[in-house]
């Protein structure tokens, strides 16, 4: 879609909505068509099309007929487009609904469906206002992004594109080619799982996320239309557990404390012999092979599998895939330019108008923003901003005066708008911004202090009424459990947090596979999925550190004050990684199945491959566990510079093969 075309389809929508008995298309053809269709033919093609667009942006055509007259006559045959069509309605929050709402929102800021619930916060405040809200300290939870996997299901999912990928089924330890309609995402036993119809064996089916060894293909030609009322939550409930199950691995000695923790010591008798000198027998608990062998994968040369194969098979299919794709050569680059900031996603014409939309309601309630207040607020750069704001300014009712057009001045970087035509309420929510919202409420249910009150029940109920038909394919989309393991830590650190207390902490770090004594000032608790971690000042780094509440050994108050200034950024939610300008500053290479961890690991500049991939810029305090995280994601990623680096990387890797070709 060319900026023309959308400079079009504004005109064309503002016509619409602003004729109380309709439009012929002999006065659309001439008022808004003039410059663009050269016949007939060619108009009633661009008509038709134009059409089907708004419909896709949430506003239905209505076609008027005089009485008497058939619908097939152009010359008696109006159209128009009502004045509530599609309009969202007005939502009255309280502030403890819209704490509630805040937070639900919050949850996908690194999601797929993160710009989704930003737009519908958006649309919301244009609606009925922000109120002036206090988040609750300790209470920042967010879901863990899938990886890309997720985000290209989300999209294939809500515009019911059937999706096809490469899987390692789990009854014959294959890689299989799978053609599938995806039905619902949802979490289950801290593992997110696609539910839909696969094709090539004519039934539903699970498919757990973790398995997928390709990316995935949205088949965009293609369309399916789900079951009615299909509720992914429902149809997980009825998914076993795996059975608990056991592996035999030998560890190096003194090494892997926190894999030790959770395991025994395997008695002399084994029938596999006893381990080498140097080496301990471990009986490791799991249920996942793919899970744990992503883990073991990760340790190297520290770590091998005894038994069972399917887990040295896992752990070697992916130190194989890091070893090729360390090898394999490199397509030429370029940044295109040296902004930090997240990874830049593809902006489409689409995308503009959709903006726009959201654009004139936002400025008629919050009149007088600067122009890169605004801009920030839509995620996007002054220049797009202005480029959006010279197209509404241009269009109008068509050949009206100029107090027919969108009136927007912004002379002094100050930007006010007296002239909305019928634009000023947002429309409805989306498929993706009612199921960001809801799913994200659901989720919520998991923390008690929140599941307890009666704000979360009442703004789901709202929701649902103001998303209407939207809100009820929410069902399709199912968050994890993000309530706490260990409620005692994490109840001492949020009183400690209240009343400005020391704590010192024994503390497992995976990264260093040390234990190490701290004296700390908790700042803010925040988790992902069930995974709660806490910011705090660490007088032994003498800096800002995030701290896992599993990895805590012992935790108590040590009966001081906090005694360092340091306070959080401010951001919110708190960011898992907080990158410092004295970090290493890394050079990634991401394959398309690999490219979320852009976003994971907020690389400041990104530059798109040929084949779907990403190089990527990414800050590092700590550097000695990336060779772990190269071979983790097997062959996921590879690091380019430093070459140091690079090097130590493919020595780990190489090492640990050379375990299992021995």
């Amino acid at each position: 879609m060319s900026a023309i075309r959308t400079e079009r389809l504004l005109n064309l929508l503002i016509a619409l909505l602003n004729s109380r008995y309709g439009l012929r298309r002999s006065e659309l053809r001439d008022k808004i068509y003039s410059t663009s269709a050269a016949s007939d033919a060619a108009f009633s093609r661009m008509f038709e099309r134009d059409k089907n667009d708004l419909r896709d942006f949430g506003f239905e055509v209505e076609t008027v007929t005089d009485l008497g007259w058939s619908s097939d006559d152009p010359a008696t045959t109006r159209y128009r487009i009502g004045k509530e069509s599609n309009r969202l309605p007005d939502v009255e929050l309280t502030p403890d609904e819209w704490t509630v709402l805040l937070l639900a929102s919050q949850l996908w800021e690194q999601a797929a469906l993160g710009p989704a619930a930003t737009n519908a916060m958006r649309k919301l405040q244009a609606s009925s206002g922000l109120a002036d809200v206090e988040l609750p300290a300790g209470v920042q939870p967010r879901i863990k992004p899938a990886g890309q996997a997720f985000e290209d299901l989300v999209a294939a999912m809500h515009a019911q594109h059937p999706v096809r990928f490469r899987y390692l089924a789990g009854s014959t330890r294959r890689e299989e080619e799978r053609v599938v309609e995806p039905w619902g995402l949802g979490s289950r036993f801290g593992q997110w799982y696609l539910v839909g119809h696969d094709r090539g064996r004519n039934a539903q089916r699970y498919f757990r996320l973790s398995r997928f060894t390709s990316a995935v293909s949205v088949l965009a030609k293609e369309t399916f239309t789900p079951p009615v009322g299909f509720n992914v939550r429902a149809e997980l409930d009825s998914l076993p557990e795996l059975p608990l199950r056991s592996a035999v691995v030998d560890v190096r000695e003194d090494r892997l404390l926190g894999l030790r923790k959770r395991s025994e010591p395997v008695a002399s008798g084994h029938p596999e012999g006893r381990p080498d000198d140097g080496w301990d027998r471990l009986a490791v608990p799991y249920r996942d092979a793919e899970l744990l062998g992503e883990e073991l994968a990760s340790y190297g040369p520290n770590a091998k599998v005894v038994e069972p194969k399917e887990i040295a098979d896992a752990v070697q299919r992916r130190l194989t895939g890091a070893a090729a794709f360390l090898a394999a050569p490199l397509h030429s680059y370029a940044f295109s330019d040296g902004t930090p900031g997240k990874r830049a996603r593809k902006r489409t014409s689409e995308d503009q108008l959709k903006r726009m939309l959201q654009l004139v309601p936002f400025l008629v309630h919050n009149q007088g923003l600067h122009i890169q207040d605004v801009a920030d607020q839509f995620g996007i750069t002054r220049k797009e901003l202005e480029n959006d704001l010279l197209i509404l300014i241009c269009s109008g009712l068509p050949q009206g005066y100029p107090d027919e057009l969108l009136d927007i001045q912004w002379e002094d970087d100050h930007v006010f708008i007296t002239q909305s035509l019928e634009l000023n309420r947002p429309v409805r929510f989306t498929v993706d911004e009612a199921c960001a919202l809801l799913t994200g409420l659901e989720t919520l249910n998991g923390l008690p202090e929140l599941a307890e009150g009666s704000a979360l029940e009442s703004v789901t109920l709202k929701l649902m009424a103001a998303a209407g038909e939207e809100g009820l394919r929410a069902g399709a989309l199912s968050g994890p459990e993000v309530g706490p393991d260990n409620t005692v830590n994490l109840e001492m650190i949020r009183s400690a947090i209240s009343s400005g207390s020391q704590l010192h902490l024994v503390y497992l770090s995976a990264q260093k596979d040390s234990l190490s004594e701290r004296d700390v000032d908790p700042l803010r608790l925040y988790s992902m999925d069930n995974t709660w971690y806490f910011e705090a000042y660490c007088h032994s780094a003498a800096g800002l550190r995030n701290f896992r509440l599993d990895r805590i050994e012992d935790l108590k108050p040590n009966g001081k004050p906090v005694s360092s200034p340091v306070k959080p950024d401010g951001g919110f939610p708190a960011k898992l990684f907080t990158p410092n300008d004295d970090d290493t500053l890394v050079t990634v290479q991401l394959t398309g199945r690999g490219v979320g961890l852009a976003d994971d690991y907020y690389a400041e500049r990104t530059a798109v491959l040929p084949d779907g991939g990403l190089v990527a810029e990414i800050r590092f305090g700590s550097t000695s566990w990336l060779p772990m995280f190269v071979a983790q994601h097997g062959g996921a990623v590879r690091i380019l510079e430093p070459a140091v680096l690079a090097e130590a990387s493919r020595d780990w890797i190489d090492a640990a093969l050379a375990q299992y070709a021995s």
